[in-house]
């Protein structure tokens, strides 16, 4: 039932074991849902998403995907972590995937916290 909902939705949903084409991203969360009509995934309870070609694993109380937009929404206390250490922590993270972009908010009162490894960049010599 779920992997016909998912398809309909433009969704590819295949067995572990099986290799697709594209990204992969796994979602593991307590209860997870379909819409057909908006096109929207919801994911909520415990959310754990990976998105292994880029590195990153996320968690938060919710995540939706809208797929007729490209973009997923991570809700309630959002860590996102990349594998060369990168973080970032919000209440709500927006990450359209097409444009590999990220908003992140915090709640009232509250900031957003990141932690970026800049990597080096060669300088110019002073002596040509």
């Amino acid at each position: 039932m779920v992997p016909a909902l998912l398809t309909t939705l433009g969704v590819t949903a295949f067995a572990e074991e099986s290799q697709p084409a594209g990204e992969l991203i796994t979602i593991e969360s307590d209860q997870q849902a379909a819409d057909n009509t908006t096109g929207v995934v919801t994911a909520s309870g415990n959310v754990r998403l990976v998105h292994a070609d880029r590195g990153v694993v996320a968690t938060g109380r919710q995540a939706q995907y809208f797929t007729k937009e490209d973009r997923i929404v991570l809700s309630g206390d959002v860590d996102v972590v990349q594998e060369d250490g990168n973080a970032l922590r919000a209440d709500r993270v927006v990450y359209w995937l097409g444009e590999d972009r990220v908003q992140a908010t915090p709640l009232a009162g509250e900031q957003v916290f990141s932690r970026w490894l800049l990597k080096n960049q060669e300088t110019p010599s002073a002596n040509p």
